[in-house]
This record gives structure tokens, sequence and C-alpha cells, in this order.
């Protein structure tokens, strides 16, 4: 039986180390994926360091949904991708990494991004590869997968099933509207695809908001219209004051939250326009309390609309964007480090950007399995 590594979770604070598994022979409807990428999103960021007592639940498992990689083997059944199109061994290929249970009042409504048991079926199954972390993935049985077209490369294929299908699905449930204004509050991973996204949307003005000049320099290439830079406008009213100013004084019509810290939803909703729509999607992390004033939600007519994961439909139309974008925006760019997987505790310490007195130089880590 052929075997492959990956990296274990030890625990919250504790890294990883690299272990051995059998690599397995799919059953019906299943994939087995050979990793090429897999991308250190914030998500993760925030399981590593420990910030809440609930990711201690994930210790002992293979880490990380970011990927992409090839068809290594299907099971029986499994001839096309999704949509239909012919698949075999060597395809690249762009996959969910959660599974809707379909037998739920939300996946009967067809609402499976909210499907209250799609984390349940994350971890393994008939294989411990179940993780980004790894030199192989298995797909299980029913998971959305989707052929990459030849022009998208690996760096620019990372991300899809994570951060461009995440703010994509988020924008569209926030009701993004062709001339709005959006204000997005962390230029990371989802940050700089949510500027592109709403540009491609018909966002009148991005206004795009961190405190590393190099995610404020690759803001403007993703199409911000203006930056903020949070070490040099360091008040969180100076903030909103300044996005009041560039808005006529009206604030942003959707404020998108992707920097994952509490304490930027408040800041937040002071950025949004009467009638607005705050977007949160940063903050993962359970317990962790951001205090607010409701009276401002109700005198001011403004909507807080949480969005985790996505529909099936949004890999495919992620895919098309890139193709689409490819030469507009400098998607692939968004990787500036790439990590050996035996290197990956050095890839999570030079990633961490929540460090006193010093920004992380490493935009957007992968690790590269082979």
């Amino acid at each position: 039986m052929a075997t492959g590594k990956a990296a274990v979770l030890l625990g919250p604070g504790k890294g990883y180390e690299i272990q051995e598994f059998e690599v397995p022979t799919p059953e019906p409807g299943g994939i087995v994926v050979k990793v090429s990428m897999g991308g250190i999103c914030g998500s993760d960021l925030h399981i590593w360091r420990g910030d809440s007592p609930v990711f201690a639940a994930m210790a002992g498992n293979v880490a990380g949904h970011e990927m992409t990689g090839r068809v290594h083997a299907l099971g029986a059944g499994v001839s096309t991708d999704s949509l239909g199109q012919p698949l075999k061994e060597g395809d690249r290929i762009a996959y969910a990494y959660f599974y809707p249970c379909g037998r739920c009042y939300q996946c009967n409504r067809s609402e499976f991004a909210t499907c209250p048991n799609k984390l349940a079926t994350m971890g393994p199954s008939i294989s411990r590869f179940s993780g980004a972390y790894g030199e192989y993935y298995y797909v299980k049985p029913g998971g959305w997968v989707f052929k990459v077209p030849d022009a998208i490369t690996d760096e620019m294929a990372t991300p899809v099933n994570c951060a461009l299908s995440q703010v994509t699905y988020g924008l569209q449930r926030a009701g993004m509207r062709y001339g709005d204004t959006v204000v997005v509050q962390g230029a990371g991973g989802l940050g700089l695809n949510a500027i592109a996204v709403a540009k491609e949307m018909g966002a009148d003005a991005v206004i795009a908001i961190d405190g590393v000049p190099s995610r404020l320099e690759l803001a403007k290439r993703f199409g911000a219209d203006e930056t903020i830079d949070i070490t040099q406008v360091a008040s969180p009213m100076d903030r909103i004051a300044r996005v009041r100013q560039l808005t006529g004084n009206r604030g942003g019509d959707i404020v998108v939250e992707v920097v994952g810290v509490p304490d930027v939803v408040n800041e937040g909703l002071g950025m949004l326009r009467e009638g607005g729509t705050y977007l949160e999607m940063g903050n993962i992390s359970f317990g962790r309390m951001a205090p607010i004033d409701p009276s401002a939600l109700v005198w001011g007519s403004k909507c807080i609309r949480g969005v985790i994961m996505y529909d099936p439909w949004v890999i495919p139309q992620a895919l098309d964007f890139l193709v689409r974008t490819k030469d507009k925006y400098p998607h692939g760019d968004v990787v500036s480090h790439k990590f050996k997987l035996a290197d990956i505790n050095e890839a999570f310490q030079n990633s961490e950007w929540m460090r006193d007195g010093e920004a992380t130089k490493v935009n957007r880590g992968v690790v590269v399995p082979a």
C-alpha cells in the first residue's frame, strides 16, 4: 500500500508534526487528490494560535482547507465533475472542503451554506488525508468537484475553494448592487479577493483598510480606489471620519469584515451608511465578544449579514471570474511565499501578522507538498 505525508495539528499553540498515512483506495463516488498547493488562510492562523477553546478539538487531525490538486484516483461511478465535464486521472480540480448533509431543513430549502451539519463531515472518513497540508486529500462521495481551466495557475486556483468563493457568495448575500461603495476591513486573502469581486460586480468605489503597507499596495492593484493605513490613521473614530469624508459623509453601502478581530466590528458599523449592510465573515473564533450599540442598528436601519462557506454554484463562477480577469488583477501575486510541507511550522510562524511591533513579510503563504 502506498503512503504519503501529512501535517497533523498537535493542538492550539503546539504546531504540526509530519506523519505518514496510507493512500486510500477511493470508495464509489470518492476521489483521491494529489495536492498541488495548500493555502494558509486567516482561519488556519486562528486555529493554530488557539483563539477559541473549540479549536482544541481539531488536534490530531490534518489541518488546512484551502487547496487545489490533481485527480490521483477516481472511485467507481465517477467519470465527470459536478458540471458533467469528463474527469480523469491527472486533471486539475477545485473542490469544496465541506459536505452539506442534504437531509436537514436548510438543505431542503437549497440553503447548503447554512447546513448545520456541514462541519461535522470535514474530518477523516476512510482516510486520514482530510486537510490541505498533506500530499493527498480525500474528496468524499457527494463532494463538489470542478475542473480547473488551463488558463488558471495553481497559485490562482488555491484560494478558489475558500477566499474567492467565500467573498463572491458573501457579497451576493449582502445584496451588492451596481454603483455601491464597499469598504473592506482587512486586505489579506479574503480582502483582496473581495476588492476585485466588488469592482467586477459594479462597485463605484472600494475603500481598503489595513496596517501592512505591502497589503495596501496590493489592494490598489486589485482595484481599491482608496486605502486607509491604520498605522497612520490610528484612531477608530478618525478612520470612521475618513470613510465618511470619502463617501460624501454617507458611509459605505456595504462594509466587509475580514480581519477576524472582534474589536473592528463596532468601527465597521460606524463606517456603514443608514440602510447599509455589514458583511461579517472574519470572526470565526467562538466566545470572543464585540461590544456594539444596538440602537445604531435600529436608528440607522442597518443590517448585519453573517456568511460562512458558500453554495455549489460559486466555485465554477469563481473559476470563470479568474479566467475573465487574469490579466486585469494580479491574482497569482497574492501568494508571496512558498513553503515545503516539512517546513510548515516555519510557514505559520512567518505568516503570523498579530505581532507586537513587527509586520509580517508574508502576505499569503502556501504549502507545496511535493
